[in-house]
């Protein structure tokens, strides 16, 4: 495990939870809030047996667990950890850029919500992480979230570089025609992102006013965050 958070009220809609930051990732967007986390070191900084410790003294102070990255998924003791966590009553919220859809899968059942990434068009995702063809896994997982009836929200991080006005106004259409209902619109900010060219340009005035108003009308529940 890479960190923990012990009291968040922004990771998991509607409830307290910790977040639990698991080492690892695939892919290398350049937005990264948590670029020290998307290797995976031989030692764990954090070992489970202290996590598990910590949450039992969080029991009747928080009402979730989160489990975050890095890019939870990627580690093969996911599901062991997720019902350890259920097992002390906890809620499980769970933090993914779909990069591993049959462990996704195997975990679904076991999760109350999910929040899903949504790098770009999935022609496009090499755009975002760098990665050839990390589209298709990431297709893959948004299919079996809407399938699974797990409460979700699928988030969009964008920056005008990397997203222009009509690709993201294309990707929005592309989800809402697939089902979406839970749109969230993150815009880029330079906290934690190591890349100097994305932090350099100035997003105070995208997307525009027309953009976010199309495509708040495009789900039944549409948040934009922007600071």
């Amino acid at each position: 495990m890479g960190g923990i958070t012990a009291f968040s009220a922004t990771d998991y809609p509607g409830q307290l939870a910790a977040v639990i930051f698991v080492q690892g990732c695939p892919w290398r967007c350049g937005y990264c809030h948590n670029p020290h986390l998307q290797e995976r070191t031989a030692e764990s900084p954090l070992h489970w047996q202290d996590i598990r410790a910590l949450l039992e003294r969080r029991i009747g102070l928080i009402d979730a667990v989160v489990f975050s990255g890095g890019e939870p998924t990627m580690d093969p003791c996911l599901a062991d950890a997720i019902l350890e966590a259920r097992a002390l009553g906890f809620k499980i919220g769970l933090h993914s850029g779909g990069t591993h859809p049959e462990r996704l899968r195997s975990v679904l059942p076991m999760l109350d919500w999910i929040g899903l990434d949504i790098k770009a068009g999935f022609a496009n995702y090499e755009r975002i992480t760098r990665i050839r063809d990390s589209g298709a896994p990431a297709l893959t997982c948004l299919k079996e979230v809407l399938a699974s009836g797990v409460d979700y929200e699928c988030r969009t991080t964008a920056h005008p570089d990397l997203l222009p006005e009509s690709e993201l106004g294309a990707l929005a259409c592309t989800l809402a025609k697939m089902g979406v209902e839970n749109y969230a619109l993150q815009v880029f900010r330079s906290v934690g992102c190591s890349d100097e060219t994305l932090n350099a340009r100035a997003v105070r005035d995208y997307p525009s006013a027309g953009l976010v108003k199309r495509l708040s009308d495009l789900f039944p529940a549409f948040t934009l965050r922007k600071t």
